[in-house]
């Protein structure tokens, strides 16, 4: 306990201090889900780690299928919606949702593979011995190493951002031991050429529409010619080699070098992508000049000063946040994937819950940088012409999962991509609002791309409504840009892209409300995302009125909307309206069971245990439900996830996870942590690949983001307007320490706990104002007259902090 107090008081808040954070093996991977990820927002690459056939996948974040949006794809769209709200009068289900597929426009486009690259080196007839590969994600490296003929051979590979290039640093303990053939294909349509003598350029064109993965009807489900007349983006990848040692020549073929001791491979890529709404042919950026500029700024650089400079960049994020859940020296010194299976089967090791949360941060870090694209399904590592759901932007949940963990864990920039996306899709969806709907405002669906796609898809009439026809991502989406101004208090961010954006989509849904019978607001046609209900005459059924998760979205943006209105001082009228509109709508209902009501009416579900727990969006993300200020509201959505049980996708167990610990309960947050850190081959829904990687099955990176996310609710939350300290720490975390923690507020928190209570905290106030403590111990302040009050199971502390000023807390 000492050492875990000293780590922390010493060290001021940001400091990093804790555990080795790596990701080892002893054996290649064979597949893609045991190679290791790398990345720095924009290029990604996956490395298989194979001593003779090294293989790389490598992405490139705007390589996407297709091109700009195209108008008016359905122009009948609009006149379905009341046919379909007349059907739901009548209490005809399926007739609604076969009207409401007559409003559905095209599908999303698909994320592409890059290249790959590949490695092979010559070691006659010698085997490979003392093999090993790992990944740290303290310095977002990544080496491969093994031994053959008494040479130790040496692979290290980043993904710079300053550099904009990825770097693989071939090295022999001996002189002149390196003889590599470098080469590089791609699944794209593509040509080669060789510029200086050592340096091999891939050149090709993304394909003009590639259907998601899940429709099977077309033919040819890739098309490469450009029939809507700006399809199909531009891409060039730039592989270089600088040598120590030896000689190296290129031809057509790959890179060849002979008798190097060290290579530096250098790896460029742009694609022509200009934005969402330019055609990436006419009006694209020269791919290639932009490759050649990131290559030929990095190759006059060492390997020393490339690699300080991708450390101190990382760095200046990842350590940010340090958790110490203590260590279990034994079960680290196992390769991951058998670390893996292990707890799975049981043991304790909470130092590899550490390195799970961790790296989540990783991931997101490597996968969202300032100026670049959003993480997709996938983050940027995709290998697949076709991946899972077009690897594309699933806005019912999966894209907002990918950035719960930005503010809590103090990636805040990270959002960046998402905050310009969300201006993009705010353009398209106020043609898809005034095209579909013939109503003001912005609206985005089930699916967007990198085109910012915003229309109901389903191929006109092709997709179940009970997914394309859901029309909440708006709102959904803008919740983060509040949340922004809640971490922050940027109250210029807050009028200049904020509020715009949100009132756009309140704009939207002021027009689409309409009353039921006894004159609530209520939203129609209405889904649940991707369930299904039985309907009072024993019919299944999906598309009704005012699902409880639309409620309660457009209830949260409603306060939003006016919480941020009066802290501008501003749109007062806008704000009237809002306020009024939001006392009519339709208000949670608690079922039969003593569960939270999902449908509009109290009715069974197909599934009883489905992987989506939309009714409960009020408890997370939202702040709607709470067991302190609702407690009826609470145990009621104890009782849903009690009904829905535990079993689940990896992201719906990491969704779990956030939702018990709002609960307040550790146990069955924590139980729902290991459910998700299961193989596959011991989980019977998800889990995780050997890489930990989360599984849907198939990889979802969301699931990853959603466990961080959900680890730290367990630590902090200030979604009440308080920070609660340790308000879900489960049983099995007896003694730690976290630091670098965001709450609400602009407060940076730190803490140690020994046998599951507070001892001391830190809290560094960056804006000044009233802070209100919630913990379980009353606490004292350092220099502070505060007293700690009781408050049910909690004590609550108050006091006026001083912007800059870092408050130490001591539990009495």
């Amino acid at each position: 306990m000492k050492k875990i107090l000293l780590c922390l008081l010493c060290l001021p808040l940001g400091a990093f201090c804790q555990a080795n954070l790596k990701l080892w093996y002893d054996k290649p991977a064979k597949v893609w889900t045991e190679a290791l990820p790398v990345g720095n927002g924009r290029l990604g690459g996956m490395i298989f780690g194979d001593a003779g056939s090294e293989l790389i996948r490598l992405n490139e974040a705007t390589l996407w299928s297709g091109g700009p949006v195209s108008g008016n794809v359905n122009p009948d769209a609009a006149k379905f919606l009341n046919l379909s709200r007349e059907a739901l009068k009548k209490e005809d289900y399926a007739a609604a949702a076969s009207l409401a597929k007559k409003i559905q426009g095209v599908y999303s486009e698909g994320y592409l593979p890059l290249a790959d690259l590949q490695i092979r080196q010559d070691f006659g007839t010698a085997a490979p011995q003392n093999y090993y590969r790992d990944l740290d994600i303290s310095k977002s490296l990544a080496t491969t190493r093994f031994t053959v003929n008494g040479t130790t051979f040496t692979r290290e590979v980043i993904a710079s951002f300053p550099d904009q290039v990825m770097v693989v640093r071939l090295t022999a303990s001996k002189p002149g031991q390196l003889n590599l053939k470098i080469s590089g294909t791609s699944q794209l349509k593509f040509s080669k050429l060789v510029k200086n003598g050592n340096e091999l350029v891939l050149k090709g064109k993304a394909p003009a529409r590639v259907d998601p993965n899940y429709v099977r009807y077309n033919a040819q489900p890739i098309t490469w010619t450009d029939t809507a007349g700006c399809r199909g983006m531009r891409f060039s990848l730039h592989l270089k080699a600088v040598n120590k040692g030896g000689a190296v020549s290129a031809d057509t073929t790959g890179i060849t070098a002979q008798g190097a001791t060290e290579i530096l491979l250098f790896l460029s890529a742009a694609t022509s992508f200009n934005g969402f709404d330019k055609c990436p042919d006419s009006q694209g950026r020269n791919e290639e000049q932009l490759a050649t500029s990131y290559l030929t700024s990095a190759a006059g650089k060492s390997w020393t000063s490339l690699l300080n400079a991708h450390t101190k960049d990382y760095q200046h994020y990842f350590n940010r946040v340090s958790l110490n859940l203590s260590t279990d020296a034994n079960q680290s010194r196992l390769p991951t994937n058998e670390r893996l299976l292990a707890f799975s089967k049981g043991a304790v090791d909470p130092s590899f819950e550490t390195l799970f949360y961790q790296y989540g941060r990783y991931l997101l870090i490597s996968a969202s940088r300032p100026g670049g694209p959003p993480a997709n399904l996938q983050g940027i590592w995709n290998e697949s012409m076709r991946p899972p759901w077009s690897s594309n932007y699933t806005i019912n949940i999966n894209t907002q999962m990918n950035y719960w963990p930005a503010e809590i864990s103090n990636l805040a920039e990270m959002q960046q991509p998402l905050f310009a996306f969300l201006k993009d899709l705010s353009v398209t969806g106020k043609v898809t609002a005034r095209e579909f709907y013939h109503m003001n405002g912005w609206v985005a669906h089930h699916n967007s791309d990198i085109w910012a796609l915003s229309n109901p898809v389903g191929d006109i009439g092709r997709g179940d409504p009970k997914w394309a026809n859901w029309d909440m991502g708006a709102p959904w989406l803008t919740r983060h840009l509040y949340e922004h101004y809640e971490f922050t208090g940027d109250k210029k961010f807050l009028a200049a892209t904020a509020y715009p954006l949100m009132k756009g989509a309140a704009e939207f849904f002021v027009d689409f409300l309409t009353e039921d019978e006894n004159g609530f607001l209520v939203t129609a046609p209405s889904v649940s995302p991707e369930n299904d209900f039985i309907d009072g005459n024993g019919l299944k059924g999906s598309v009704s009125v005012a699902t409880t998760m639309d409620m309660s979205i457009i209830r949260d943006l409603f306060t939003n909307v006016i919480e941020a209105s009066e802290a501008l001082g501003m749109d007062e009228a806008f704000r009237k309206l809002i306020i009024a509109k939001k006392a009519k709508l339709y208000p949670l209902h608690i079922g039969k069971k003593g569960n939270l009501q999902e449908w509009y009416k109290d009715w069974e579900d197909v599934d009883p245990f489905h992987r989506h727990v939309s009714q409960l969006y009020g408890l997370h993300p939202g702040r709607e439900i709470s067991p302190v200020r609702t407690p009826a509201y609470g145990d009621a959505a104890r009782k849903t996830l009690e009904l829905r049980g535990d079993a689940g996708t990896g992201w719906s167990l990491a969704w779990k996870i956030n939702f018990w610990a709002r609960l307040l309960d550790g146990y069955h947050a924590y139980k729902l942590v290991r459910d998700l850190m299961r193989d596959l081959s011991v989980s019977k829904g998800g889990g995780l690949y050997p890489n930990l990687f989360d599984a849907h099955p198939p990889f979802q990176i969301d699931g990853n983001f959603g466990a961080t996310s959900g680890f730290t609710e367990m630590l902090l939350q200030s979604h009440l307007g308080e920070i609660h300290l340790l308000p879900a720490i489960p049983a099995n975390w007896i003694n730690g320490s976290v630091q670098g923690l965001k709450a609400r507020g602009n407060f940076t928190v730190a803490m140690t706990w020994n046998n599951n209570k507070l001892v001391t905290a830190k809290v560094l106030s960056g804006n000044g104002g009233i802070c209100r403590i919630r913990s379980a111990l009353p606490v004292n302040i350092k220099g502070v007259a505060a007293v700690s009050k009781p408050e049910g199971a909690w004590f609550v502390t108050e006091f006026q902090s001083l912007k800059g000023k870092t408050y130490e807390l001591s539990a009495r």
